[in-house]
């Protein structure tokens, strides 16, 4: 029998042979069920997983071009140059 602590903010840690008999990851979530009878029922609910390279072009930099000339401008401003 694998056995579990509650603590004070009210949080287990699942033991890892339970976490892999349910498949679960962490982000996943796990509800439970109490039964009439008081039986209680676990149910595993896999988080969405969303491949990184799926959010490529998600976030469009704010950008704008610059000049060489407006460049060097700056540079000469911070180091005193005007």
């Amino acid at each position: 029998m694998h056995t579990a602590t509650l603590t004070n903010e009210e949080q287990i840690k699942v033991p890892k042979p339970i976490q892999e008999a349910l498949g679960v990851r962490p982000g996943d979530r796990i509800g439970f069920e109490v039964r009439e009878d008081g039986t209680i029922v676990v149910h595993a609910e896999r988080a969405e997983r969303v491949g990184l390279m799926s959010l490529r072009g998600v976030l469009k930099p704010n950008v704008r071009g610059v000049t060489v000339e407006q460049m060097n401008q700056t540079i000469r401003k911070v180091a005193g140059g005007e």
